[in-house]
This record gives C-alpha cells, sequence and structure tokens, in this order.
C-alpha cells in the first residue's frame, strides 16, 4: 500500500499546527541595519588592535578579527532564529559591510 505513507505525510504537513506569527519586514535600510553595521565594524577594528598591540602580524590579526566579526554576525542570526524571529541573510551582508569598514579603520589607524 504505497498510498498509505503518501497520505499519512500529507496529513502531517497539512496539519502541521498553529500557524507563526508574520515576522516584520526586514528592510535594508532600518535601525537594526546601522546597529548591526557600527556593532561589526567595533568589533573588527577592535579586535584587530588588540591582536596588533599583542604582538600579531598584521595579516594575522585582520583574519583573526575578521573571524571573530563574522561569528559575532552569525551567532547573532542563530540567535535570534533561536528566538523564533528572522535569521536575515541582510543582517549578515551589513555585518561583512561594517566589517570590512572596520578593516579599514584599522589599517588607516595603525598599519
Amino acid at each position: 500500500m504505497p498510498a498509505l505513507p503518501i497520505l499519512i505525510l500529507a496529513g502531517s504537513i497539512s496539519f502541521g499546527g498553529p500557524a507563526r506569527p508574520q515576522p516584520a519586514a526586514d528592510r535594508w535600510f532600518a535601525r537594526d541595519k546601522a546597529y548591526h553595521f557600527v556593532a561589526s565594524a567595533v568589533i573588527q577594528s577592535v579586535g584587530h588592535s588588540v591582536l596588533r598591540a599583542n604582538g600579531h602580524r598584521y595579516r594575522d590579526a585582520a583574519w583573526t578579527a575578521g573571524a571573530l566579526t563574522l561569528s559575532a554576525g552569525v551567532g547573532k542570526e542563530l540567535w535570534d532564529r533561536s528566538q523564533g524571529r528572522v535569521f536575515s541573510v541582510k543582517d549578515l551582508t551589513v555585518d561583512v559591510l561594517g566589517g570590512g569598514a572596520g578593516a579599514v579603520l584599522a589599517r588607516q589607524v595603525a598599519p
């Protein structure tokens, strides 16, 4: 009876529980994106500066701070998802842009 598993699967999908509330629109230009940009720039530049102050080479400090910045952004989005909010690729994009701005700032201040 191959039809029985298909009926069970179709029934479980169509009656999966209460509908989730619709999330707020994830706009490109919102206050949340500014927070992501600034936080990522700060994490990148401070992380880089701390590593350089502790004797790490420029390249190692830049890559390590970049990994730290990206980890913080992904961690934030995973936290949002665990709380029932949207995992936002737009937020991650802004995190990368902020991290890039922080890297440029760190390069200009202390090469």
